[in-house]
């Protein structure tokens, strides 16, 4: 299972929120279950297939075994990841 999460970059309602994502749709939804996500919280919008997490659970989702990509430092891995949750999320992929 390969999941993902970028920085926790996005503030809203007073928290740091982080992207979680995903090789496949199905990886996804197993593991932000396993967070404790419920499936109405997946979003497929412009942005991508991706759950909202918030920081904390951000780090719980490492020490689950997500994998940790940087806006900074992953930027090519990091636009890969998105460019296959936009994918994704168009429903061109299961």
């Amino acid at each position: 299972m390969t999941v993902y999460v970028d920085d926790a970059v996005t503030l809203w309602r007073g928290r740091r929120w982080a992207h979680l994502m995903a090789d496949t749709l199905a990886e996804l939804h197993t593991f932000a279950a396993l967070l404790g996500k419920p499936r109405h919280a997946f979003q497929d919008k412009r942005s991508g297939a991706h759950y909202d997490i918030t920081a904390a659970m951000r780090e719980q989702a490492i020490g689950l075994g997500a994998i940790a990509l940087s806006r900074h430092r992953d930027r090519e891995r990091l636009r890969t990841v998105i460019r296959n949750a936009k994918v994704q999320g168009r429903g061109e992929a299961s």
